[in-house]
Protein backbone atom coordinates (compact mmCIF):
# COMPACT_ATOMS: atom_id res chain seq x y z
CA UNK A 1 0.00 0.00 0.00
CA UNK A 2 1.07 3.51 -0.61
CA UNK A 3 -0.44 6.26 1.52
CA UNK A 4 -4.09 5.56 0.79
CA UNK A 5 -6.57 2.82 0.04
CA UNK A 6 -9.66 3.37 -2.09
CA UNK A 7 -12.66 1.08 -2.42
CA UNK A 8 -12.21 0.84 -6.21
CA UNK A 9 -8.54 -0.16 -5.93
CA UNK A 10 -9.35 -2.65 -3.15
CA UNK A 11 -12.18 -4.25 -5.15
CA UNK A 12 -9.91 -4.45 -8.18
CA UNK A 13 -7.24 -6.22 -6.09
CA UNK A 14 -9.91 -8.57 -4.77
CA UNK A 15 -10.96 -9.54 -8.31
CA UNK A 16 -7.36 -10.61 -8.99
CA UNK A 17 -7.38 -12.78 -5.87
CA UNK A 18 -8.82 -16.30 -5.59
CA UNK A 19 -10.57 -15.73 -2.24
CA UNK A 20 -13.44 -13.59 -0.95
CA UNK A 21 -11.02 -11.31 0.92
CA UNK A 22 -7.67 -9.70 0.27
CA UNK A 23 -5.23 -8.22 2.80
CA UNK A 24 -4.22 -4.74 1.64
CA UNK A 25 -2.31 -3.20 4.52
CA UNK A 26 -0.52 -4.32 7.68
CA UNK A 27 1.24 -2.25 10.34
CA UNK A 28 1.91 -3.60 13.84
CA UNK A 29 -1.34 -5.17 15.01
CA UNK A 30 -3.40 -3.34 12.37
CA UNK A 31 -4.57 -5.30 9.31
CA UNK A 32 -6.89 -3.88 6.63
CA UNK A 33 -8.71 -6.18 4.22
CA UNK A 34 -11.47 -5.96 1.65
CA UNK A 35 -14.15 -8.65 1.99
CA UNK A 36 -16.84 -9.54 -0.54
CA UNK A 37 -18.54 -12.88 0.12
CA UNK A 38 -20.62 -14.54 -2.60
CA UNK A 39 -24.12 -15.73 -1.62
CA UNK A 40 -23.19 -16.80 1.93
CA UNK A 41 -20.80 -15.55 4.62
CA UNK A 42 -18.85 -18.54 5.97
CA UNK A 43 -16.49 -16.72 8.32
CA UNK A 44 -15.79 -18.01 11.82
CA UNK A 45 -15.10 -15.97 14.98
CA UNK A 46 -11.75 -14.19 14.90
CA UNK A 47 -9.17 -14.01 17.66
CA UNK A 48 -8.82 -10.20 17.48
CA UNK A 49 -11.24 -7.27 17.66
CA UNK A 50 -12.45 -6.04 14.30
CA UNK A 51 -14.32 -3.26 12.60
CA UNK A 52 -16.30 -3.50 9.39
CA UNK A 53 -16.84 -0.37 7.30
CA UNK A 54 -19.51 -1.25 4.76
CA UNK A 55 -18.52 0.05 1.32
CA UNK A 56 -21.59 -1.03 -0.62
CA UNK A 57 -24.72 -3.11 -0.32
CA UNK A 58 -27.13 -3.93 2.45
CA UNK A 59 -28.49 -6.92 4.35
CA UNK A 60 -28.57 -8.29 7.88
CA UNK A 61 -25.68 -8.53 10.36
CA UNK A 62 -25.54 -11.13 13.13
CA UNK A 63 -23.24 -10.10 15.99
CA UNK A 64 -23.42 -12.48 18.93
CA UNK A 65 -27.07 -12.65 20.04
CA UNK A 66 -28.15 -9.59 18.03
CA UNK A 67 -29.31 -9.38 14.41
CA UNK A 68 -29.95 -6.05 12.68
CA UNK A 69 -30.05 -4.53 9.20
CA UNK A 70 -26.96 -2.85 7.77
CA UNK A 71 -26.32 -0.53 4.84
CA UNK A 72 -23.44 1.17 3.03
CA UNK A 73 -21.54 3.63 5.20
CA UNK A 74 -22.09 1.79 8.48
CA UNK A 75 -19.31 0.90 10.90
CA UNK A 76 -19.81 -2.39 12.76
CA UNK A 77 -17.71 -3.56 15.73
CA UNK A 78 -17.16 -7.22 16.64
CA UNK A 79 -15.26 -8.19 19.80
CA UNK A 80 -12.69 -10.97 19.50
CA UNK A 81 -14.19 -14.47 19.71
CA UNK A 82 -17.76 -13.38 18.91
CA UNK A 83 -19.77 -15.36 16.37
CA UNK A 84 -20.83 -13.03 13.57
CA UNK A 85 -21.85 -13.07 9.91
CA UNK A 86 -23.61 -11.15 7.18
CA UNK A 87 -26.93 -12.60 5.99
CA UNK A 88 -29.30 -11.94 3.10
CA UNK A 89 -26.89 -9.37 1.67
CA UNK A 90 -27.21 -7.75 -1.73
CA UNK A 91 -25.04 -8.87 -4.65
CA UNK A 92 -23.01 -5.65 -4.47
CA UNK A 93 -22.10 -6.09 -0.78
CA UNK A 94 -18.46 -5.29 0.03
CA UNK A 95 -16.81 -4.18 3.27
CA UNK A 96 -13.49 -3.06 4.65
CA UNK A 97 -12.35 -5.33 7.49
CA UNK A 98 -10.02 -3.84 10.07
CA UNK A 99 -8.38 -6.15 12.62
CA UNK A 100 -6.43 -4.63 15.50
CA UNK A 101 -5.12 -5.20 18.99
CA UNK A 102 -3.89 -8.31 20.77
CA UNK A 103 -5.23 -11.83 20.36
CA UNK A 104 -8.24 -12.23 22.63
CA UNK A 105 -9.20 -8.59 22.07
CA UNK A 106 -8.62 -5.43 24.03
CA UNK A 107 -10.05 -4.95 27.50
CA UNK A 108 -12.95 -2.51 27.47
Amino acid sequence: MKNRLTPNAALSALKNHDQVFVELFKHGSLVVEMYQPVNVDLQQPHNRDELYVVVSGSGWFVNGASRHPFEAGEVLFVPAGTEHRFEQFSDDFATWVIFYGPEGGENP
